[in-house]
């Protein structure tokens, strides 16, 4: 195992709180009769706006897009948080060598702001927005260009995420998957997916790693 290649929301940076504002700030403009709970939110987080918001309201999908990109950029850098340990341990990686990429279903200027707010664009080699993709995750497309761009391949790279679409996509890519224990949706829920590990901290990260490269 040589490649790393991380999800961004949910998984390296807490923005949970910035896309559930977000989504209810659109939702209750476009929908204002319409209560929103958190819970009724969670099923939006994972999957691209195009796909959210047609889902929603096909006729204005792109109208409501623009809402929420206009919001979610301007309330960025007040609402996105660390977890605990993990840029350190994205630091650590780095530092052992680790080919590394960020593969998200974000488009690309809002995931760069996030990475330069915690000063860690410069440990990633390459990082998949949905601009550079035709077909988003769960396909095995974002993972498959990341592996490409980093001269790697997939039985050497674990793709790590918060969401069905991460595990999914490194799945259908070949690679091992990794799900995060801090994921909004819950330990069952990631369980159900069938990752090859659950980790609760970055050191169990880079401990799992270890013995996979002493097994293989």
């Amino acid at each position: 195992m040589d490649t790393l290649l991380f999800d961004l929301d949910g998984t390296l940076l807490d923005t949970n709180p910035l896309i559930i504002a977000s989504f209810r700030h659109t939702l209750g403009y476009y929908f204002p009769d319409e209560t929103y709970r958190d819970e009724d939110i969670f099923p939006f987080i994972g999957p691209t706006l195009e796909k959210s918001f047609k889902a929603l309201n096909e006729p204005e999908w792109k109208e409501m897009q623009a809402f929420y990109r206009s919001f979610n950029i301007a309330m960025h850098d007040q609402l996105v948080a660390e977890y605990p340990g993990v840029i350190e341990g994205l630091y650590r990686l780095h530092a052992k060598g680790f080919k590394m990429g960020v593969v998200t279903s974000k488009g690309r200027p809002v995931v760069e702001q996030g990475l330069r707010l915690f000063n860690i664009d410069h440990l990633f080699d390459v990082v998949i927005t949905a601009d550079d993709v035709i077909h988003e995750k769960p396909h095995a497309e974002p993972v498959e260009r990341a592996l490409h761009a980093l001269g790697s391949t997939a039985d050497r790279a674990v793709m790590v995420g918060d969401n069905d679409t991460d595990i999914f996509s490194g799945k259908n890519a070949g690679t091992k998957t990794v799900a995060v224990g801090w994921a909004l949706k819950g330990r069952a829920f990631l369980e159900a997916l069938e990752p090859d590990v659950i980790i609760d901290s970055m050191e169990h990260f880079e401990a799992w790693l270890d013995e996979v490269t002493i097994h293989a």
